[in-house]
């Protein structure tokens, strides 16, 4: 490995063996110290040796620290002031607007007297009902009326065969002489001396008795003919001639529907309501449309349903409605002031209590309890409001009793 030479000039020292171009401290005065001129010395000698590198804060650098610190206390404690030592400033006063009255349409209604009326719905009756039944046992004879046919009271129906009857009839009328003559034998013999009064006494009872079967005999004789109990129609006839028919069997059906009975069932609220011969209007499924009149109002009521039965009784004389039908009655009860409103403006208050809103005349609301006396398809009709008052039709939802509002409108109902 070739060996090398350090090329560089040496340094000229001076004389007190520093180099001429080293650094030089000096004093304020441009001459140097002692303890530079020493240290300048020390660097001469150690200047080709490695030495450790030191790093020195500048003292300069922390007065900007300590003014920024002093700076943000300074800002904290001006914004704290406020917290701490209240401004004496009155609290501000916020304004606030009353509010302005709701705006209601209102409408002017006048009482009117109106008609009230009891509406029911029923079935049609016949005013008279009844199945015709066999009083004896044997054959029909003959059927004299057929079934659909308008008949009188007394009209025969059917007659039973009277063969049997006629026998019996025969063989009575001849005990019933016999007996005659017995009772007057007895009495002839009697005046003479020859026979007691005992023989008399029993030849009056074998009479009597024979009298019985006679008329017995009579009563038979009456059972072999079905006759009409009233005037009626033949609603059925369940007989036909030569048929053998039974004492009590049902032979026929008879009704009586001029007039028809409607029959309806009232509740106990409104039984204080109807009175009879009030008159009555019945409309009939059919279209028919007759006047009624209240014949008979219950006193007792169904267990089952505690309703009071109430017939109206319609003059049928064409015998048009036919029975079993259903019908609706109205009955008018009486008259009452009312006011005719739209079920729409109809309102309960915090009790729950049906009523009416109404504006009086310091545009004040105020709240009527009403009572529904008469209900129809366009509206209602209600008591419990004054005479003439204004009617809240629009907005009753949005305004409450004894508040002030602001009412449009002013039509007359």
């Amino acid at each position: 490995m070739p060996n090398t030479t350090d090329t560089t000039p040496p340094k000229e020292l001076s004389k007190d063996g520093v180099a001429k171009d080293a650094p030089m401290l000096v004093t304020t005065e441009g001459k140097p110290t002692e303890n530079s001129l020493s240290s300048m010395d020390l660097s001469a000698k150690h200047a080709d040796a490695p030495h450790r590198l030191t790093f020195s804060s500048d003292k300069g650098s922390s007065g900007s620290t300590w003014f920024a610190a002093a700076l943000v206390i300074a800002i904290v404690g001006w914004m704290g002031s406020g917290f701490i030592i209240p401004a004496d400033l009155p609290d501000p006063v916020i304004g606030r607007e009353s509010p302005k009255p709701v705006a209601v349409a209102v409408t002017r209604s006048l009482a009117e007297t109106v008609t009230q009326f009891y509406q029911a719905e029923g079935q049609a009756l016949p005013d008279r009902d009844t199945l015709m039944r066999a009083e004896t046992s044997g054959d029909i004879a003959k059927v004299l009326v057929s079934k659909g046919q308008d008949v009188k009271a007394g009209d025969v129906i059917a007659r039973f065969d009277a063969t049997n009857n006629n026998a019996d009839a025969n063989r009575v009328a001849q005990e019933f002489a016999l007996a005659q003559r017995e009772l007057e034998n007895a009495k002839r013999l009697l005046q003479r001396g020859v026979a007691t009064a005992d023989r008399v006494a029993d030849a009056r009872a074998a009479l009597v008795a024979v009298q019985s079967q006679v008329t017995a005999v009579d009563q038979a004789a009456k059972s072999l003919t079905i006759t009409a109990a009233f005037d009626g129609r033949i609603e059925t006839l369940n007989v036909d001639e030569g048929e053998f028919v039974s004492a009590g069997t049902e032979v026929g059906h008879l009704v009586d529907i001029t007039p028809l009975t409607v029959a309806i069932q009232v509740p106990q609220q409104s039984l204080t309501q109807l009175k009879v011969d009030q008159p009555a209007r019945v409309r009939f499924i059919t279209g028919e449309e007759r006047a009624g009149v209240v014949t008979f109002v219950g006193t007792s009521a169904a267990s089952e349903t505690r309703t009071f039965l109430a017939e109206i009784e319609v003059e049928n004389e064409d015998g048009a409605i036919p029975a079993g039908i259903s019908a609706e009655v109205i009955i008018p009860t009486g008259e009452v002031t009312a006011h005719f409103l739209s079920p729409s403006i109809v309102s309960l208050n915090a009790e729950g209590a049906l009523g009416i809103k109404t504006v009086n005349a310091d545009n004040v609301v105020e709240f009527f309890h009403v009572q529904v006396v008469k209900a129809q398809i366009d509206g209602i009709w209600v008591t419990g409001l004054p005479e003439s008052v204004n009617v809240i039709t629009v907005g009753q939802g949005f305004v409450n009793e004894n508040e002030t509002v602001a009412p449009m409108g002013g039509t007359t109902n």
